[in-house]
This record gives C-alpha cells, structure tokens and sequence, in this order.
C-alpha cells in the first residue's frame, strides 16, 4: 500500500503481516482528506459523510454498512459483495433469465460459470435450462436461463450461497508507519497519507527553492553585466586567457544601473539566501562570483540585444515572485496545507470519476463461520501426531539474528515436523495413510500458548487404529487450477482436482481408492506443471513431469508413476523446487545430498534411475526430502532414537554414489525416516514469510536401474 495513493488496492502477505486494503474512489479519498485538512479533529461520521465505503472497479454491491463502519474504526472487518443481477422475463416463452451484469471483486466469470454447470449436473441447483455468456465489448452480460414455472428469487438465492455471485471481503488495513507494521484505522489512514504529503510537498519546495536560488544568482550576474556592458566587453577584451577575464570580473566592482532597485527587491524578499562573503550587492556596488564570470564569458552575443535583456528582467523577476511563494510555503503550515489541499482538488478534478460500487443497507445473513473473528494463525503439528493454533500476534518481530521463541514445548523424543501460518477461516485437509482426507476449520484447532504440546490428532478426527496423518494441505480457496497428488507404496500415482475436496464430510471421505497390500505414502498439492519425484527403497529415483498423469477422479485408483519390481516398494514422493538439493538417506544410517539437475527428466512408468546404491553397508533408502543450505533435518531410528543436523554439513555426491555417515545406528536398529525439521526457535518472521504449505512426505526415498559405480 503506497500512502501516496489512499485509493488503490492492496493484498499482500508479507513477512510478519498480512494486510487487504481495497479500493476507493478517488473523488471520495480526496474528499476525505480535504475535510480531515479543514477540521483536523473531524470524527468517523463526518469522514464516512464523504468516504462512505470501498469501491470496487467490478462495480456490484456492498450489503450492509456495518462491516464498513467496523473496518474504518478498528482497522478490521468485513463486507459482503453481491453480484449484480437483473431478472428479465420472456413475455413469449415464460421463462424467465437471470442477467448477471456485474460481479464482486476479484471474481472469475468463467470460473462461476463453470461453478454453476457443475451445480446444474450435480444436481444441486434446480431449475436452471441453459447458461450463456453474451459479453461483448459493450459489457458484461451473463444469462442464466430458468425453466419454465421457476421462480427466480428462489434460484438467485441458491446461486448466491452457492457460488461466487455473494463473496466477503476480509478488510485489514495492516501499512508501514515510520518503518513499523501498524492498523490503522481509516482516521490514521487519512492523516499518515497528509503527512506524507506534507514531507512530499515541503522537500519539493525546498529542492525547488535552491534551484530558483542558484537560477536567480546567475540572472543577476548577467543583469549585473547588460548595464555595465562596455566595461565588461573593455575587461574581456583586455584579457589574454580565460582565466585572466575571469579574475577582472571578479574584481571589478560594478554599479547596478538600471537594475539596482530590482536588486534591491530580491534581497529584501529573500533576507536569508546563502551568499559567499564580500560578493553581491556591497555598499552600492556589485561583485560578481565566479560563477556568474563564468557564466557572462559563455554568453553569446545575441543576448546583448534589448530583447533579450528584457528577458532576463523579466525571469528575474519571475523567479524572485517564485522564491517569495516557497518561502511563504515553507514558513507557514497554513499555507503548507493550503497547498496539498490545492493539489488534491486539481487532481481529483482532473482525474476523479463517479462511484461505482452500491451501497445497500441490506444485509446478508451470516453463517457460523462469519461469527468467528479472523486472524492469522501459527499451526505446528508434532512428530507424534501433537496440533496446536497460536494466534500471530503472540510472536513478537525480531531484527534478523533474534533469538526467536518456542512455537511448541514437545518431548525429548517429539519434535515440531510442521509449522505453517493460516487464516483462521482456512481449511485443511488432512489426509491420512488410509487414503483418507479428513476436514477440519483451523479455528476448530486447540488455541496453546507455547508451552503447550496441543492435543492428539486423534482426538480432533475420526482416525482408525493404525492410521497417521500423512499430509496436511491448508487452503482458502479450492481454486479449479490446483491439484493434489498421492503416490503410493506399490507405485501408483494419482492426480485430482482439488476443488473434489471442496465439500467436507465429519467422517472423511475417501481420497484414493488402496488395494489391499498397498498404503499411501505421500500427498502434495500442485499447480498443473510441476515436475514429481517418486522413490522406492531399493535407491531408484523416478522424475516425470506431473502433466503425464491425467486429472481423476477421487474413487480411481491410480496409474503407473513408477515401475517396482516385486520385491521393491515407494518410500516417497518430492514435488521439485528450483533451488534445492535431494537429500536421501538408507537404512543403516548414510546418506548424501544429490544437486536436482543430476536427476533426468522421464516418461511416466519407467524404473527410474539410481538415487543412492543400496549396498549392503548402506541398507535399502528409508528417505528422501528436499533441502536448502539453511534446512535442517531430524533423523528417527525405529527405536525412538533421533538426531537433527543441519543439511548444509551433509556432503553433496552424485547420484551413483554410496554417501556417508548421516548417524550411527546401535545392533538391531535402523534409520525408519527423516523430516525437514521447523526450527523450534524459530522467529516469527520465517513462520509468517511461509506460503500455503505444500503436503510434507511422511517417508522418503527411492531406487535405481543404473549399474553402480566401480
């Protein structure tokens, strides 16, 4: 949010803040701030008299002034937006259409209408016979045609809790003041914004001023020289260098003639301009700087003439009217103020246009969920399955370096294996190694301090005996162009769009569809084009881009992502990143970091290639995550032992390579897994610079058909 344009939207996640500001009107911003200039001590219903709500270049409608009025004097709130549908009747036929000729911000014609096709065939929407979008270039016009006898208020109604054609729009008006994140409310708002303008203003005048200065310090000096003109030419003429008629210039002193009282009138006007000692106007006579010797040797001859020395009076004094102002600008708030007001008017006059945005004093009925205050939530889930939500604001900023906090208390054997910030009106899915997903609001997580472990997954979802959240996906929005991807131990991968899981169920549905003898291993949410890794235990590594599988539906099974002997078996799934390493690890405790490039890209359903040699002193891969220079990871023995290191002390190896000792492992033990690890002092600041989490392997690693290394 730039304070120099109040008007503009802004929607960001930022390190330790989120803000969403939306638009205004500019006629109306400018209005607000003008009647905040007249009367500094104006109260929020004299502002909102001139600034009554956003408005959105969509156009639609603001049901209710009650979230409007909250967010403007708290800093926070919401407001609901309505489409903007008009119904027409077909005296002919009988049926009636709905027209929608305007949406809420932010919303995707296509993508609503192709929410209400899937409406119509699945049934969940009666009554609609046809949809058309007649858009042209005059505008928008959307047609839901309705069968004959249907009423369409009734239909309209269902559209609207349905579908996008009714959104709410989160107001948080977060914004740098002095360097520092603060709410503010819409009075702050307005004032942080005159006060920018002030420092804008005020440092253009001054920048204006030492140019008008430094302009008008030279005109005088060839005003000096037009009335004593036979003498300088006499000086310059009499001279053998430049330097030479520079110095007899310096040294000269000149009477004012005919510009003596102009002279006069400037010094009288600006007392206080710097001048160097012992030039100007002394005891009647002028003495010119080096500066204005310089600039009469490099005149031409043409400004010797009459016209031009008219016009050399005429911008001296110009410029000393100019000076006179700015002085006057800066020398009085009064007339500082005066000025920002001029120029918001000349530019909301120039540039200002008319509301578009209604605002109805209708409301729209609430649902539980909008009886429940957002916030940004801190969400950490254990290694032995702990969940807890602490609110952001528990976090305090720290200056790179800090020394962070706690984000859990966990056991000696525990260890924070997720930490992700969430809105509290996201929701996650939760999908477990039954190929279930499971569905829980984060404000139904349990709030704890830092002190706190949270509470057993097990107590919030419905989880057999034996069965582990694998995954957890946070999402605001089941938006058509994201997918998740499952893979399993026998190889299977499947890909499904992730607005399937857009309806919750309270006993979880099922995701994908497991033969007996097979288990999920891993789930992760994509963008259509990503490129996936899968890897089984015997050291192979299969990398294919993820537009090989086709979008499915969730009862399908799956298709071949890779190829698995009998004895062979998927440990885990890495959705690749740009930067990063692969980091694998074997049973007997080795290990290496590989660079992703080392990694071929392949079709579908091959073998793969070797990750890491699975010899007998390495043991099959348990395995594998990718990692940064500044990632650590937490090693886990099949007997509760743990140790975390640091990924950067990991050597980096090519991919047929044996790789070293990651940890030492006792008789009758074995490395089960590893996790990227969330620091447990970390700093608030890294938690909130997290995007929406992508799913988190719950184990690793995978095989090759390449001969190992001699």
């Amino acid at each position: 949010w730039s304070p120099c344009r109040p008007s503009d939207v802004c929607s960001s996640d930022l390190v330790g803040m989120a803000t969403n500001i939306p638009p205004h009107n500019l006629v109306e911003v400018i209005n607000a701030c003008v009647a905040l200039i007249d009367d500094p001590a104006i109260d929020l219903d004299g502002l909102m008299a001139h600034l009554p709500g956003p408005d959105f270049p969509t156009a639609a409608s603001i049901n209710g002034a009650t979230g409007i009025r909250e967010a403007y004097a708290t800093g926070r709130g919401k407001i609901y937006l309505r489409a903007k549908v008009e119904i027409e009747e077909d005296s002919k036929t009988g049926k009636a259409s709905l027209v929608i000729v305007e949406l809420p911000y932010q919303v995707n014609k296509a993508h609503l209408l192709e929410k209400v096709a899937e409406l119509v065939k699945e049934k969940r929407l009666e009554g609609v016979s046809e949809i058309r979008d007649e858009s042209d270039k005059d505008g928008m016009r959307a047609v839901i045609e309705l069968r004959r006898g249907e009423v369409p208020e009734v239909v309209l109604n269902h559209l609207y809790q349905l579908t996008q054609l009714q959104s709410v729009f989160g107001i948080n008006m977060v914004a740098l003041v002095d360097g520092q994140p603060r709410q503010l409310t819409l009075h702050e708002v307005l004032e942080a914004f005159i006060r920018h303008r002030r420092e804008v203003v005020s440092r253009r005048s001054l920048f204006a001023l030492r140019k008008a200065r430094e302009r008008l310090h030279i005109l005088e000096g060839l005003a000096v020289a037009l009335a004593n003109i036979e003498r300088v030419i006499e000086l310059v003429r009499g001279s053998q260098t430049t330097e030479e008629a520079r110095g007899k210039l310096t040294a000269e002193g000149f009477t004012p003639g005919f510009v003596g009282e102009m002279l006069a009138r400037a010094l009288a006007a600006d007392k206080d301009r710097p001048s160097e000692a012992g030039r100007g106007l002394v005891d009647g006579v002028y003495y010119l700087s080096e500066r204005q010797a310089q600039a009469i040797l490099d005149m031409r001859l043409q400004r010797l003439t009459g016209l031009e020395r008219d016009k050399i009076v005429d911008e001296y004094g110009d410029l000393t009217a100019q000076i006179a102002d700015l002085l006057d600008i800066l020398g009085s708030d009064t007339r500082l103020l005066t000025e920002i007001r001029r120029e918001l008017l000349e530019v909301r006059d120039q540039y200002g246009d008319a509301r578009r945005t209604q605002i109805v004093a209708e409301r729209i009925d609430l649902t539980s969920e909008d009886l429940i205050a957002e916030q940004d939530l801190v969400v950490t889930f254990s290694h032995q399955g702990y969940v807890k939500a602490q609110p952001v604001s528990e976090y305090r900023s720290q200056h790179r370096g800090g020394r962070g906090r706690a984000a859990a208390r966990v056991k000696e054997e525990d260890f924070i294996e997720r930490l992700f910030v969430a809105s509290s009106h996201d929701t996650l899915l939760c999908f477990s190694s039954a190929g279930k997903v499971y569905w829980r609001k984060v404000y139904e997580l349990p709030l704890a301090g830092s002190g706190s472990r949270g509470r057993p997954i097990v107590n919030l979802l419905p989880l057999e005996e034996g069965e582990r959240i694998s995954a957890v996906l946070a999402v605001r929005e089941f938006a058509a162009d994201r997918y998740v991807v499952f893979a399993t131990r026998r190889g299977l991968v499947k890909k499904t769009a992730l607005a399937d899981y857009s309806r919750p169920r309270s006993a979880g549905i099922i995701a994908l569809d497991i033969v007996e003898g097979d288990a999920l291993v891993a789930v992760a949410l994509t963008d259509g084009d990503d490129h996936v890794m899968l890897f089984s235990d015997d050291g192979k590594v299969m990398r294919f881009d993820e537009r090989d599988v086709r979008v499915m539906g969730r009862g399908a099974r799956g298709v071949r992502g890779m190829n698995l002997r009998e004895d062979q078996a998927m440990i885990g799934m890495v959705v690749a990143q740009p930067e990063g390493d692969i980091l694998t690890v074997t049973a007997n405790g080795y290990g290496k970091r590989t660079p992703l490039d080392e990694y071929p890209l392949r079709g579908r359903g091959g073998m793969g290639v070797i990750s890491i040699q699975t010899s007998a002193r390495n043991g099959p891969v348990v395995g594998a995550v990718q990692v940064t220079d500044e990632s650590e990871v937490m090693l886990v023995t099949n007997a509760g032992t743990a140790i975390r290191t640091r990924s950067v002390s990991i050597s980096v190896l090519g991919r047929n390579t044996q790789g070293v000792k990651l940890m030492g492992v006792g008789d009758g033990e074995l490395l089960a897994g590893l996790a990227v690890v969330v620091p447990e002092e970390t700093e608030a600041a890294a938690a909130l610079d997290a995007e929406e989490p992508d799913a988190v392997d719950a184990s690793v690693a995978g095989p090759d058909d390449e001969p190992p290394e001699a």
